[in-house]
């Protein structure tokens, strides 16, 4: 499907009472809908002027939503999200680096020149200064096309080597009502309780929530571990956070980026052991006791991720002095 049909097919009527209840169509319909996101995605970031808003993604990222939850989160955990990114692409980071450093991504992007070994050495070039947000969500799955924002946590937090972080805040997100019957999806890995989002609001629907969001991207430049999934989901549930993300107002950061190419213990254990994992590289810099496990939840994992980082340029000298 190219945009133009993308576009076309994101036109038609949205019946779905006409597809309840008959899987084949429904999975047919669910197909069709993700390869015209996926299309239109691809031309939003390629194409300076596309002819269609954003706002068109985000109702045909609702619809499909809908359609999912008729045909059952569970039948759809295991497929894979065309829409989910693996990891900030080499210009991201490069631009996350310079904005940590005050300099220009183009000078980092000449040092590295493509080679992804050399961003060992870009991140301790020059000292870390300035205030960053630090971010964790949880959800519903991992396809940020299907599921849910139920949980965001956020802080503030100055980049020097004893800041204490501040201005935490804690949203729980409600879903639709049939998931009181069926339970809250990943309940086993979160462990959010349908009593824990039973009167909340939608995150697509909290206005509130997503101006203050937005509001914070757009003044610091955000930290997350693996963020290429907070932007991923943040693309396709906040208004308002694509058209900055494009035009270089929002700057995500990914500390599990910052783990792999700083922390030289990640590349002498075993892969499978995930010491990348903000749980592993916490225990390791001290600041997960041995006995402690990883929460799961936006704001206190925030508060690990950023003082586990604190503690690995602490390590590496990287602060301005």
């Amino acid at each position: 499907m190219n945009a133009q049909q993308a576009l076309e097919y994101s036109m038609q009527p949205f019946i779905p009472m006409f597809i309840y209840g008959d899987y084949d169509a429904m999975e047919s319909e669910r197909q069709r809908g993700e390869e015209a996101l996926k299309a239109l995605i691809d031309e939003w970031n390629t194409n300076e002027n596309p002819n269609f808003s954003f706002d068109t993604i985000l109702t045909l990222a609702d619809q499909n939503r809908e359609l999912c939850d008729q045909i059952g989160e569970a039948r759809l955990r295991n497929l894979s999200s065309p829409l989910l990114a693996r990891s900030l692409s080499d210009a991201d980071t490069c631009t996350g680096i310079g904005k940590l450093q005050h300099r220009a991504a183009s000078a980092v992007a000449r040092e590295v020149r493509g080679d992804r070994d050399a961003y060992s050495v870009a991140y301790v070039r020059k000292p870390i200064k300035g205030t960053v947000l630090g971010l964790d969500i949880e959800t519903t799955g991992r396809a940020p096309e299907r599921g849910y924002i139920i949980n965001v946590g956020w802080e503030l937090m100055e980049l020097t080597s004893d800041a204490v972080p501040t201005d935490a805040e804690a949203h729980y997100c409600g879903i639709p009502e049939m998931y009181r019957e069926t339970g809250v999806p990943l309940e086993n890995i979160h462990h959010i309780q349908w009593s824990d989002l039973e009167g909340q609001t939608p995150f697509r629907q909290d206005v509130n929530l997503q101006k203050t969001l937005l509001k914070l991207m757009k003044k610091y430049p955000y930290m997350a571990h693996n963020a290429a999934f907070e932007d991923s989901w943040f693309m396709l549930h906040l208004p308002g956070y694509a058209e900055a993300r494009k035009a270089g107002k929002i700057i995500p950061i990914d500390t599990r980026h910052i783990c792999r190419s700083i922390d030289g213990e990640v590349r002498t254990l075993p892969r499978e052991s995930a010491p990348a994992s903000l749980e592993n590289w916490a225990r390791r810099r001290g600041t997960l006791a041995g006995g402690e496990v990883e929460t799961h939840l936006g704001l206190d994992d925030t508060d690990l991720m950023l003082r586990t980082v604190q503690a690995e340029f602490n390590l590496k000298n990287m602060f301005a002095r």
